[in-house]
């Protein structure tokens, strides 16, 4: 599945306000048995979604009408526990493009990145002022620009930065999966080789 290039999101968001997320709650284990990275989103947060007899929970985000969007809004220290790639193929299969958090843990962080899906970490507060507007509004609009690396709530013009990895910058700007970027240079490689 190609990563679609990412420049700017304009969209609503899901809250999900608990902390310490981890990879199991994203997607369970009972699931890891496909090799591809689609199908995975129907059980994002699976027994968080439903309960045992398959019936929505109906007070789970997921599962309210009132919140949609490509921006998943996520608690403090969002993809602990396992390193499954999976996590991040579920959240990305969904159709969520971005995921927001306090803090993300490294190995989800770095898998997030490699699979198109954008972990925007902000200050703690800066995440209260996000969870407080959608609060007001479910349907309150947020946008991300990658090339500036900004996160603004469009209700009232508070603009956020985040950091990311250069490298990863430039690879989802452009749809880059790692070979494609090497692909990409493949002049300036030629070049040099040619002048060595």
């Amino acid at each position: 599945m190609p990563i679609e290039k990412f420049i700017k999101i304009n969209s609503s968001a899901v809250p999900i306000s608990i902390e310490n997320v981890d990879t199991d709650q994203i997607i369970p284990a009972r699931f890891l048995k496909a090799v591809e990275r689609k199908g995975f989103g129907d059980n994002l947060f699976r027994d968080w979604r439903y309960d045992k007899t398959n019936k929505p929970i109906v007070n789970f985000a997921l599962n309210q009408t009132k919140y949609a969007g490509q921006i998943l809004v996520g608690g403090k220290n969002f993809g602990s526990g396992s390193s499954r790639e999976h996590a991040a193929w579920a959240i990305y299969d969904y159709g969520f493009k971005v995921v927001v958090s306090s803090f993300f843990a490294d190995i989800f962080k770095g898998n997030a990145l490699n699979n198109g899906l954008l972990p925007v970490q902000l200050t703690q507060a800066e995440l209260v002022q996000i969870f407080a507007s959608i609060e007001d509004n479910p349907q309150a609009t947020f946008t991300i620009d990658l090339q500036n690396q900004t996160f603004v709530l469009d209700a009232s013009g508070s603009s956020f930065d985040f950091d990311i990895n250069p490298y990863k910058k430039e690879c989802l700007l452009n749809g880059y999966e790692d070979i494609d970027y090497l692909i990409s240079l493949e002049k300036e490689i030629s070049f040099f080789e040619s002048n060595r």
